[in-house]
């Protein structure tokens, strides 16, 4: 049995009678707790499962057997017998993050004891809802699989990342790429050969945040993806926040503003008209227009050519226009803020996705906005951070989305 195989038995749905579906629980609970706790020892285990000694080296030496588990060798104790200390092996099974952006995609892969191996960062792309952008994307992926070094049999799972509405359970986009009846989460699968999900980009972020990034051990965390559009991923009591239908944390398309300006969801007066990168680019020709100057139509970048991250380096060089555009949406991103930590009373907001980039730029005016309109005594209790995993926050997320679903989805 491949170590693929063994893994897979132990996470179905399969349901075994007496001593046979005991152990597979118990080694279920063993594969748990050395992810969990990570390297541990014998009696470690005993203690944390409540099972006898022989019982846990039993079991211990089929996961060794299977390619699951190994001796790390002897613990650092000191004085006595030092007893072998035992973890999950990392080459037992890996797992892909595709994290889609606008004009880009970032695309890790993870070993199975949840460290990053290798990953490809702002492959050319241009998201579109059409059969040719999904082509180029599947493309991308092929080539990734076919670059990566390890055994491609040990590949389980991908997960790739969408803006929009997402029902995850389900595998649909109803977003992009949605012009086929079958799930997208199939049709990928199909594609590349290896099991596929599909999850919100923002929540993968959220997620990528939450067991590798910035948070602590802060259970409850608001996820704010700043880019072309405003995201949310909302973690509750360490679990991600769905909502009934997969769509929660449409926090850009919160009707804040009492303006004219259409959002692409068709409504008027979304937070996204006046705070996102699409109306960051607005502004910026509303300013030239008007006759105001910057450094980059020194560097002939022309208004209608213009991207999010134009603006953003012209902003770290100092730009004077840019760091008044920024200011202003953060002030406006910080009162849309000021709702959530109203309603959600958080531990931990993060400030993530592109415009996070623009670091204490975007930051300042966001605190500063939260001190206006949010309660203090709610206020008081929130913390906020900026992403620590920056770009790879999706990617990161992604895989390990990829990971729980598989060991949950074979339960």
């Amino acid at each position: 049995m491949t170590t693929q195989e063994s893994i897979f038995e132990i996470f179905s749905e399969e349901t075994l009678a007496g001593v046979a579906y005991k152990n597979k629980s118990l080694k279920r609970a063993i594969i748990d707790h050395l992810d969990q706790a990570g390297n541990s020892t014998i009696t470690d285990l005993t203690l944390a499962l409540n099972i006898s000694v022989p019982k846990t080296t039993s079991l211990i030496n089929e996961l060794i057997s299977d390619g699951i588990v190994k001796d790390y060798g002897k613990d650092d104790s000191k004085g006595g017998r030092r007893a072998s200390m035992y973890g999950l092996v990392a080459e037992s099974g890996f797992f892909i993050g595709v994290d889609i952006k606008n004009f880009y995609v970032n695309i890790g892969l993870l070993d199975f004891k949840k460290e990053l191996i290798t990953s490809e960062m702002r492959v050319p792309f241009t998201l579109a809802n059409t059969p040719e952008s999904f082509h180029d994307l599947i493309q991308i992926i092929l080539q990734f699989i076919n670059n990566v070094t390890v055994d491609k049999k040990k590949i389980f799972a991908a997960c790739l990342n969408l803006s929009g509405r997402i029902n995850s359970e389900k595998g649909y986009s109803y977003s992009y790429f949605h012009f086929n009846e079958e799930p997208l989460s199939q049709i990928v699968e199909n594609a590349i050969g290896i099991k596929t999900f599909v999850e919100n980009d923002s929540r993968a972020m959220a997620y990528g945040e939450f067991y590798n990034g910035t948070v602590h051990d802060e259970k409850n965390v608001l996820f704010l993806n700043l880019d072309y559009g405003i995201g949310l991923g909302i973690m509750i009591d360490g679990k991600i926040y769905r909502g009934k239908s997969g769509f929660s944390g449409e926090f850009g398309h919160i009707p804040i503003f009492s303006n004219e300006l259409i959002c692409h969801c068709g409504k008027k007066g979304c937070l996204e008209t006046e705070a996102s990168g699409q109306a960051l680019i607005r502004m910026f020709k509303e300013r030239i227009e008007q006759g105001h100057t910057s450094s980059l139509l020194q560097q002939k970048k022309m208004p209608e050519n213009l991207r999010v991250s134009d603006i953003i380096q012209a902003t770290m060089s100092e730009d004077v226009l840019c760091i008044e555009l920024i200011a202003e949406l953060g002030e406006k991103i910080g009162r849309g803020i000021s709702v959530l930590i109203n309603l959600f009373n958080p531990e931990l907001v993060i400030i993530g996705g592109t415009l996070a980039e623009t670091g204490d730029y975007i930051r300042l005016p966001i605190r500063s906005a939260l001190n206006k309109y949010s309660l203090s005594l709610v206020n008081n209790d929130t913390q906020l951070r900026m992403s620590k995993l920056h770009e790879k926050a999706g990617i990161i997320g992604g895989c390990l989305i990829a990971r729980h679903n598989l060991l949950s989805f074979n339960k």
